[in-house]
């Protein structure tokens, strides 16, 4: 269990944001509230002014990073454009725009797709994601169903083999590409302009987020879990509110000062 700190803005041992930051902020159960199906979640459009705000002041290092698509990431966070980390890594967009898919057999996960899209028909409350590079299957409506989403999704990772995994999230089970997660989506925009040498800021809730809390603890940054439950992050804030009042101190912290008129 990493230390509890306080959920005010201005905790206790938290950096002070300057020239020398690159925030990476995981989206649902951070930024925004889980909602009942990824379809319904709603943009703050406060939250999303001071996102922008911070992308401008910290020269372009601010990174959505998010098992949701960056199709899906650009079309909640309408308006603005930030570097992206999609599908947990398997799909990233770097701070110039440019768009890299992990290579693997994108095609081997048709007939899974079939099955998963088969079951949520027949079952209540069971909702089937295609994010083109991983297939999802949210139970959030449903807990009851649980067990039985595991257990298939599992099944047909055996089935695929190893170019496959299991990921595991809040109320939802994915089958992903190997080789990819949000740890290692942070180095790679961590080896990058206007990323390079900068101290990383982490931003997360769920457990697909501990891989990012464990780079970024491996390069001397700040991990920050939101929300209750065992984590490696060394902060925490308490929930959605505390991470938009910590984002609104962080942009004031980091806004250049405004010159009075001659």
């Amino acid at each position: 269990m990493s230390r509890e700190k306080s959920h005010l803005a201005g905790m206790d041992g938290m950096p002070t944001p300057d020239a020398t930051c690159a925030y990476f902020f995981d989206i649902d159960g951070t930024l925004l509230e889980i909602g009942a199906a990824p379809s319904v979640v709603l943009i703050d459009q406060r939250m999303l002014h001071l996102l922008a705000g911070l992308l401008r002041s910290a020269g372009g290092a601010v990174v959505l990073i998010s098992g949701r698509s960056i199709a899906d990431i650009d079309a909640l966070f309408s308006g603005v454009r930030f570097p992206a980390a999609g599908q947990h890594g398997a799909e990233r967009r770097d701070a110039a725009g440019r768009l890299t898919l992990h290579p693997f057999p994108v095609e081997r996960l048709d007939a899974a797709r079939r099955a998963f899209r088969g079951v949520a028909s027949r079952h209540a409350g069971l909702l089937f994601e295609d994010k083109g590079l991983s297939l999802a299957l949210h139970y959030r409506q449903a807990p009851r169903l649980a067990p039985y989403a595991h257990r298939l999704v599992r099944s047909w990772q055996q089935t695929l083999g190893d170019a496959f995994c299991v990921q595991r999230g809040k109320r939802v089970v994915e089958l992903k590409p190997a080789g990819k997660d949000k740890g290692i989506a942070v180095r790679e925009f961590m080896a990058e302009a206007p990323f390079v040498g900068r101290t990383p800021i982490f931003l997360g809730d769920d457990v697909t987020d501990e891989q990012g809390f464990d780079m970024v603890n491996s390069m001397n940054g700040y991990s920050i879990k939101v929300g209750p439950g065992p984590t490696v992050a060394r902060f925490r804030l308490r929930d959605v509110d505390a991470v938009h009042a910590w984002l609104e101190c962080r942009v004031r912290a980091v806004a250049p000062p405004v010159r009075a008129a001659s």
